[in-house]
């Protein structure tokens, strides 16, 4: 009986351990999809006006908050190099994560990581310098959050590069996965916002958009940072019954952020395209 009940319990242990590894790798790739599309749209849009002086044409997007300015070409010039700087964090940073890379490929491993650290800390820099400096942004909450997020940026970009110094490769894993959830804020912003939209239109919730906004403009990074945490202490020390919660609970969070990434892909096509701008419907 005693043997029955410990083979029982093995059996659960395994399966929690795989319902918990196969949500981790559908919300990857799930997430490199989403990321990698929003590369195209950024090299897309941002690309041949930037590199042809048109920053005029940033005005298609009818949305976008403090773009272009007339005669403020260094302004202009730092929107520009923060939002194609968006599309190498969006492309290297998912290389990072995938064990393949790290094992097959260490040296492309370390240069692409090295790379990753200087964008990544590049672009919160010009994060600061667009909000404080140019004005860029939605008030003074909105410029408060991108702030927390730049200097989370820094302080894991530096944990990450010391533990990977000192050897300690487990620790500079964590600290990167959570460098690469808090670079990743303005993508996270943009599909949460879109899935809120689309879920929220058709129960017919009405006038919340707006504070919706501000609480994500923090929670674009601090949401799925807790997520990670939750899923890290899980993956540690939790018993299978955790590890099923936690398996199931991203698995719903992955397909929340998969219509919020349909509602990006369909908005941003429309920009692209040169159609009327208008939210997703």
């Amino acid at each position: 009986m005693t043997a029955v009940v410990a083979t029982g319990g093995l059996g659960a242990s395994s399966a929690a351990d795989k319902a918990l590894q196969a949500s981790a790798a559908f919300w990857f790739v799930t997430a490199v999809i989403g990321q990698w599309a929003f590369l195209y749209y950024i090299a897309a849009f941002y690309g041949p006006s930037t590199f042809s002086g048109d920053f005029q044409a940033w005005g298609k997007n009818t949305l976008l908050s403090g773009g272009y300015r007339p005669g403020d070409t260094v302004g202009n010039l730092t929107f520009a190099a923060h939002a194609l700087l968006a599309g190498i964090i969006a492309f290297g940073g998912a290389l990072q994560l995938v064990p393949q890379v790290r094992a097959r490929a260490p040296a492309f491993h370390r240069w692409n990581g090295r790379v990753f650290l200087l964008t990544a800390s590049g672009l919160s820099l010009a994060g600061f310098y667009l909000v404080w400096v140019r004005g860029t942004g939605s008030g003074l909450v909105s410029s408060i959050a991108i702030s927390i997020n730049g200097l989370l940026i820094l302080g894991f970009a530096a944990l990450a590069w010391r533990a990977a110094r000192a050897r300690a490769f487990a620790v500079h894993r964590r600290w990167a996965m959570r460098l690469y959830l808090v670079s990743n804020a303005q993508w996270f912003m943009r599909v949460g916002f879109f899935a809120w939209f689309m879920v929220s239109r058709p129960l017919a919730v009405k006038g919340l958009d707006g504070a919706f906004f501000i609480a994500w403009s923090f929670g674009c990074y601090l949401v799925p940072l807790a997520v990670l945490e939750l899923y890290l202490r899980a993956k540690d020390g939790a018993g299978p019954s955790g590890r099923f919660a936690m398996a199931g609970g991203l698995f719903v969070l992955t397909a929340l952020m998969g219509v919020g990434m349909v509602g990006f892909t369909i908005f941003s096509q429309r920009i692209l395209s040169g159609a009327p701008v208008g939210l997703p419907g």
